[in-house]
């Protein structure tokens, strides 16, 4: 007994003095995908990781950021500042809007596509398929400049599709009863509406692509054996497709639930561009930190950089609190997680 744990002990002590030689043997057998992974560090060190120094920026005083590392601290004064302060309504009213966006997108945006998903699988004509999928996915790679110029023309007045439709439909209206005589991106109660709809519109085909992929993974023995034993179309969805996605579709919602309060500013500014009246509804954390960043001084907002800061930095928290929660909810109900 006592030479089977002088062996096991010589073993592993062999191995604790051979681990540096093994691990530079692998590096030197696949050192072609390692270099290939240089591309990627350089990337995450120079956008991801260097950046993380201006959060500092959000605790000194001072609004030049090239004194990030000389000025003075001020402690949570600009996160009071945005919780209670001078710049809260501002910055609820964004939290609000990023919050009532995303949800509409949660809600609207990630059954589309497992929707589609469906449809194109049940398309056995493969170029009757094929050209469908290739419709859908098109929208994803149109120029966001020319996506919202289209939309900037449907909405103005007198003669824009949507504008048109609107008005015949009696919504064009203000609280007086009159038609509005301008854009309906100028109206506050539009922009929602807009904004997610084209947003569906942009992402619905492209995001399918997961979705089918997981349905095609799925054995066909299985649908065979619900036909025989008589299950109709939606029966075979519903207890063969469905849970056949579900790993896929609990990290899709994982993930998205993740990026719940990340909406990027490039589209609403470039919807909104002058129109004030629409920042009631159109305005969210994205657009507030770079309208604050003193880019935009055109909104009449006065350009301080550290509420910016502070307003991300709470943003990013929060939304890496949803992912966890997510994570941890879904680890403790199936056995799929992100991690």
């Amino acid at each position: 007994m006592q030479k089977v744990v002088e062996t096991d002990q010589n073993v592993v002590n062999l191995v604790e003095l051979t681990k540096w030689k093994r691990t530079l043997y692998t590096l030197a057998k696949d050192w072609r995908l390692y270099v290939l992974l240089i591309p990627m560090l350089a990337f995450l060190v120079c956008f991801k990781y260097l950046p993380i120094g201006g959060i500092l920026t959000g605790f000194k005083w001072g609004d030049d950021n090239s004194l990030v590392y000389n000025t003075q601290w001020c402690g949570f004064y600009w996160l009071q500042n945005i919780f209670v302060g001078s710049n809260a309504t501002l910055f609820w009213s964004a939290f609000r809007n990023t919050f009532v966006n995303s949800m509409y997108g949660l809600l609207i945006g990630f059954p589309i596509p497992i929707f589609l998903a469906l449809l194109f699988s049940e398309i056995k004509n493969q170029g009757y398929r094929s050209f469908l999928q290739v419709a859908a996915y098109l929208p994803h790679f149109v120029s966001l400049v020319v996506v919202t110029t289209i939309i900037t023309l449907w909405c103005e007045a007198p003669r824009g599709m949507l504008y048109q439709l609107m008005v015949k439909i009696g919504a064009a209206v203000d609280d007086k009863g009159d038609v509005f005589t301008t854009t309906l991106l100028r109206q506050p109660k539009f922009f929602r509406p807009i904004y997610q709809v084209s947003g569906v519109w942009e992402g619905a085909g492209y995001g399918s692509i997961v979705y089918f992929a997981a349905i095609i993974a799925i054995s066909p023995t299985s649908y065979e054996a619900a036909r025989i034993d008589g299950a109709s179309k939606l029966q075979q969805i519903r207890y063969v497709t469905l849970p056949g996605m579900a790993p896929t579709l609990t990290i899709m919602l994982i993930m998205r639930i993740g990026q719940i309060l990340n909406i990027g500013y490039e589209k609403i500014i470039l919807l909104v561009n002058d129109k004030r009246e629409a920042w009631e509804t159109a305005d969210v954390i994205s657009t507030l930190v770079y309208r604050m960043s003193g880019k935009s001084g055109a909104e009449g907002v006065t350009p301080i950089p550290q509420v910016g800061i502070v307003a991300d930095l709470f943003n990013a928290i929060i939304a890496m609190c949803l992912v966890l929660g997510a994570n941890a909810i879904s680890r403790r109900v199936s056995s799929t997680s992100l991690f």
